[in-house]
């Protein structure tokens, strides 16, 4: 199944300022494209520049089924987590992925299946009903546990990031290049903020 695909030039606004947690900030994003209108569903996540991420556990997520279409559209977890698909229909749905970080089939079902799936390797999942073509879903998997998603605004805020030397990381199943993912570097603290911006650009 296609989907439309344009070139995004993305405006994210970041300011770190302090948090209920001691010693936390947390940075809000703004997106936006490229006549300033908000990018809902795009993902951003921050990694340390140092690459030392702590020891959590990933939490569960779940994608239904409603209506011949997948809910959400665009899901992130992080690498280890399990998720549920649970179908929601009364026809049933065959969920399968050809994408490299996770390739797996959930043969034709009604109701929850037995067992989520586990996708332990990051990367984008690109999801798909075997029955109804129509049907698709997004799944970005990241290593570290300081992800979000914008809101209809556009916006998404991290939660308590620790005092550090961050990637930010931004991606959209709308841009050209579906892999794609543009990234400044940002430094927090309880009392810093920065602002920059920066231009998704269309695969070659």
């Amino acid at each position: 199944m296609s989907v439309a695909m344009r070139s995004l030039s993305v405006l994210l606004g970041a300011l770190a300022f302090s948090a209920g947690v001691a010693h936390a900030a947390n940075v809000q994003v703004q997106v936006v494209d490229q006549a300033g209108a908000p990018v809902s569903d795009a993902v951003i996540y921050a990694v340390p520049v140092s690459g030392k991420l702590p020891a959590t556990k990933p939490a569960p997520a779940v994608i239904d089924q409603v209506k011949r279409e997948f809910v959400p559209l665009v899901s992130v977890v992080q690498t280890g987590a399990s998720v549920s698909f649970p179908n929601k229909d009364n026809i049933e749905h065959d969920v399968y992925s050809f994408s490299s970080p996770k390739r797996f089939e959930l043969n034709l079902y009604h109701g929850v299946p037995a067992k989520p799936v586990v996708f332990d390797k990051p990367g984008l999942v690109v999801m798909g009903c075997n029955i109804h073509d129509n049907m698709v879903a997004y799944l970005l998997i990241v290593d570290t546990p300081w992800f979000a998603k914008t809101d209809a605004k556009g916006t998404a805020t991290l939660a308590n990031l620790p005092p550090d030397a961050y990637r930010l990381v931004a991606w959209s199943y709308r841009q050209s290049d579906a892999n794609a993912q543009p990234t400044q570097k940002l430094t927090v603290s309880a009392d810093s903020a920065a602002r920059f911006a920066m231009q998704l650009k269309p695969a070659d």
